[in-house]
């Protein structure tokens, strides 16, 4: 998902940060019709799903509060045939969360196609870099 506003009001909407980037970079993201798509803040919110066992602590890293996270993992998870995150029950600590291997195939993926695109792309970037006005300091 881009840094951009979500089409509906509904949708929420992952912030990854709101400091400008100091080099050029690539973003990719895909559409699947029917809003559905991923791309870099949902990737990246199962990642730290994978981390930390927690769709709050994901949220957190986010700077997204518990709701918005759990509702892009909600649409995720309709997104795809399979659950990409489930629930865990606890056992003395409590439950958690767990991202699916589905989850983890779709994250591996999506990383995978970023790599090749990236590379794929890099003498373009660099010439429409070259083709950008001094920056204003």
């Amino acid at each position: 998902m881009g840094p951009g506003p979500a089409k509906s009001s509904a949708k929420p909407s992952a912030k990854l940060s709101a400091k400008p980037v100091d080099k050029t970079s690539l973003h990719l993201r895909i559409d699947f019709g029917g809003e559905r798509s991923i791309g870099p803040g949902k990737i990246r919110l199962l990642e730290l799903i994978i981390e930390t066992g927690s769709i709050s602590a994901a949220g957190r890293a986010l700077a997204m509060s518990y709701r918005q996270a759990w509702l892009l993992v909600d649409e995720l998870n309709r997104m795809f045939k399979e659950p990409v995150v489930s629930a865990q029950t606890g056992g003395g600590g409590g439950g958690g969360t767990a991202v699916t291997d589905t989850g983890k195939t779709v994250v591996r993926l999506y990383r995978d196609m970023e790599r090749r695109t990236s590379k794929a792309s890099s003498p373009d970037v660099r010439a429409l870099s070259r083709l950008l006005s001094p920056s204003a300091k």
